[in-house]
């Protein structure tokens, strides 16, 4: 895809800031722009040095003055935030969340050279935040982009809002991308289904338990989507570069449907194991593996692999709490399709893939 950065931006058009670099979003949309040829500065609070082409910043976006010391020499043409911290509470959610954002504002010493800022959120836009997740009144789907806001407190609004302030006082284009449940390689993230299901197949198969899937009937029975990081990094990069993509809204999901009890039995053979029965109810993975963090250490050691810590890996809150709606979610991506973007990725194999790198990289045996 050929780039449609306007030329006055000239040179510093093709420097990227990713916010957020080391989690599952932050990796995927560094290695594209890596591969398109900019150069890309990844800020995080433990900046990795191992990913090739990404140039670390070690910043915490709370902590304003070394935040403007760790930019002093950033001139962007991009920002892409790809960056959360979970709160106690959603009021506390919304304050530190948006004061992320408003912070690299604050402190790039030209922001008014921005070309582009994008915002990564997610499907909790329509279903909620997590105190009060996919309760009330079943949303309408498929989810669409033209939805009005919930009648609630929720971080992803206070974010847009920090965006939109920042683009109309610098001059600089935006756009916000809600992405489904996101599967990708990343360690250490927080909420990584990807990784979670595949520390819990291992389990399954180095003990004999049931492989049960643990979501809720709905989950089970009703079509979904998900999406790749790499196709939400394709639709950000387009978004980014493309005139279609600019001051809008996208959700971004793979572009295909599928239900879990057609999926599971497909991950279960992978991993060389049977798909247990599917219950009839939700059962928490969170208590499923409570106790294996000794496990996974004499896994690890039996395998010699790289991560010895479950909770590096797995995030079983998480996927409980994506597994687990009592609601149907189907996503509709035809608003950015109709504007241009073409990016597609089928489903099954955003996991095979990820599960055979995490092999590759000895996370999993």
């Amino acid at each position: 895809m050929t780039s449609s950065v306007p030329a006055s931006a000239g040179v510093s058009a093709r420097i990227a800031l990713v916010v957020g670099a080391t989690g599952i979003v932050g990796q995927n949309i560094a290695a594209r722009l890596v591969a398109e040829g900019w150069t890309v500065h990844g800020l995080a609070r433990r900046p990795r040095h191992d990913m090739a082409g990404v140039l670390p910043v070690e910043a915490d976006l709370l902590d304003l003055p070394s935040l403007t010391h760790a930019l002093r020499d950033l001139r962007p043409s991009h920002v892409f935030f790809c960056s959360w911290l979970r709160q106690d509470t959603e009021e506390e959610n919304c304050r530190v969340n948006s004061a992320m954002i408003r912070n690299v504002f604050v402190a790039l010493p030209e922001p008014g050279l921005l070309v582009h800022a994008a915002l990564t959120t997610g499907m909790k836009h329509y279903l909620g935040p997590f105190e009060s997740y996919a309760s009330g009144a079943p949303p309408v789907t498929p989810f669409r982009e033209d939805a009005p806001r919930l009648d609630l407190l929720n971080f992803y609004y206070d974010q847009e809002d920090a965006l939109y302030e920042a683009a109309a006082q610098h001059g600089f284009s935006w756009s916000v991308h809600r992405p489904h449940t996101v599967i990708g390689y990343a360690v250490g993230n927080a909420m990584n289904m990807g990784s979670t299901l595949a520390v819990y197949a291992t389990i399954c198969r180095e003990t004999g338990r049931p492989f049960v899937f643990p979501g809720s009937p709905v989950q089970w029975n009703a079509l979904t989507d998900l999406t790749d990081a790499r196709q939400l990094a394709r639709q950000l990069f387009w978004a980014s570069t493309e005139a279609g993509g600019r001051n809008q809204a996208f959700n971004i999901v793979n572009g295909d449907v599928f239900r879990w009890k057609w999926l599971w039995p497909r991950l279960a053979e992978w991993f060389g194991i049977e798909a247990a029965p599917y219950p009839g109810h939700a059962t928490s993975l969170e208590e499923t593996l409570a106790g294996d963090a000794e496990l996974w250490e004499r896994i690890s050691t039996k395998y010699g692999l790289a991560e010895s810590r479950i909770e590096r890996l797995a995030s079983a809150w998480h996927t409980d709490a994506d597994l687990g709606r009592p609601v149907e979610c189907v996503t509709d991506i035809s608003k950015s399709r109709l504007a241009g973007f073409t990016g597609y990725q089928y489903t099954p194999d955003s996991f095979t893939d990820l599960f055979t790198r995490l092999r590759a990289e000895k996370l999993i045996p």
